[in-house]
């Protein structure tokens, strides 16, 4: 029986903790009831950055509706992965009621605030005091360096946690990066930088990394402070994506592969969803062919995530280089130029996560793209053997069988506001058609 909340059936939930342990009781109960209704293709689709299950059940709710209607004959099911995982309140996604009034400046509201309590249990009184630092924006440059601190502590793990492996997108001689090194070098430089991004993808800025000073006045440099904490915590929300991924929901297609052989199953994932659904190959058992397309929706990872060899390091490769391998079909990417998040933070934020050498005075335009590029920005890269379309061919066009295939999405996904642009305007007719297309499902 369908959930409630959820208008297509049969459905499941999929809850896992943030070291990828599932819950026994969902994951026993989708084994069993999928091999026992019949069920052929199995959409599986996991959320970015969220503030509740209810705001995920509702994404899940309003994507997997068309697609009953565009897949009539067909034995589907669906299942909705629930992570945890956050989302700032101010970030606002299309169609769904804003959770907050924007706050004016950088102040913590009180949704995000009991996110972070909830996403990072136990660390109330490290989130209280960075709540005070963003109210009471001190003027010294050693209460920037004394929040970087307080930052650093709240996504610190243990060496020996589970999520300490799942950091990196890319390998460079092998080694995997485990903390960030934006939390490492001069806080107040990084808050400067980021306060430089936000203000150039204000409306109306020039473009050129400056903003618009005469509206605006120059960079606040307690408004990248905020955005600090927040690719602080999208760093945190990156390692448990992959955890999740690989240690659980691959794990649990294993067992579906044994319960079900003949059963399809069609991964999709958003933002850090997809990073979850990627990682997700890795953690196959050997010799499951289980799943028959991957469809990724705005990735929040490295474009270069499943290179052989990386354009700027030829001894280096992704972290799932070769893993589209493991899928019966192709990994199809869909991104957009309108999602701000990834075309202008996220290559910001990881070139400082990355690197020790100072990122001031890059200017944005140098980064987009590039070394620091993200998949929901301009797709895969250094693939062999990788198509691209525009999404309008591609609902025309037969996709290739296996491989990666790009699809520039950029014609519907293409609303949202500052900070994050288009990031998530994914519900749309046309991307659950890709997935179909995606999994050849009729």
């Amino acid at each position: 029986m369908a959930d409630p909340e959820v208008g297509v059936a049969p459905y499941w939930e999929l809850t896992f903790d943030a070291d990828g342990d599932v819950n026994g009781k969902q994951r026993d109960r989708l084994v069993k009831e999928a091999a026992e209704q019949g069920v052929k293709d199995l959409v599986v689709f996991a959320h970015g950055w969220n503030n509740s299950r209810s705001v995920a059940t509702r994404l899940y709710d309003r994507f997997f509706g068309p697609i009953p209607g565009l897949a009539p004959n067909a034995r589907l099911g669906y299942v909705g992965v629930m992570w945890p995982s956050m989302r700032f309140t101010d970030e606002p996604i299309p169609d769904f009621e804003r959770a907050v009034a924007a706050a004016a400046g950088p102040v913590l509201d009180k949704d995000t605030r009991n996110a972070l309590l909830e996403v990072f249990p136990g660390r109330a009184t490290l989130i209280d005091q960075i709540a005070r630092m963003l109210d009471q924006q001190p003027d010294e440059e050693a209460a920037l360096e004394e929040y970087g601190r307080l930052v650093r502590l709240l996504v610190e793990l243990r060496a020996e946690a589970p999520q300490a492996a799942f950091a990196a997108d890319t390998l460079t001689e092998g080694a995997l990066q485990v903390d960030p090194e934006m939390f490492l070098g001069n806080t107040a430089e990084m808050c400067r930088e980021f306060a430089r991004a936000l203000a150039a993808d204000r409306p109306g800025a020039d473009g050129e990394g400056e903003g618009v000073q005469a509206e605006f006045g120059l960079p606040r440099v307690w408004d990248g402070a905020h955005e600090l904490l927040r690719q602080a915590t999208y760093f945190a929300m990156k390692r448990r994506a992959g955890t999740v991924g690989e240690r659980g929901l691959g794990r649990v297609i294993g067992r579906l592969a044994q319960a079900a052989p003949g059963l399809r199953v069609h991964l999709v994932g958003h933002s850090f969803g997809g990073r979850l659904v990627s990682f997700a190959l890795r953690g196959l058992p050997k010799g499951v062919r289980t799943v028959k397309s991957v469809t990724l929706l705005q990735a929040a990872f490295s474009h270069y995530a499943f290179a052989a060899r990386l354009p700027h390091d030829a001894r280096g490769s992704g972290v799932l280089n070769g893993r589209q391998d493991r899928i019966d079909g192709p990994l199809v990417c869909c991104f957009s130029r309108f999602d701000s998040a990834l075309g202008t933070i996220y290559p910001l934020a990881s070139r400082m996560a990355g690197d020790s050498r100072s990122a001031a005075g890059l200017g944005i335009p140098r980064l987009l793209g590039g070394k620091w590029g993200a998949l929901g920005h301009d797709g895969v890269q250094a693939v062999a053997g990788t198509k691209a379309f525009r999404l309008a061919d591609a609902l025309r066009a037969k996709l290739p069988v296996s491989g990666c295939v790009n699809i520039d999405a950029s014609t519907v996904v293409k609303r949202g506001g500052p900070p994050s642009g288009a990031h998530s305007d994914i519900c749309h007719r046309e991307l659950a058609q890709m997935v179909l297309a995606a999994g050849r499902i009729r």
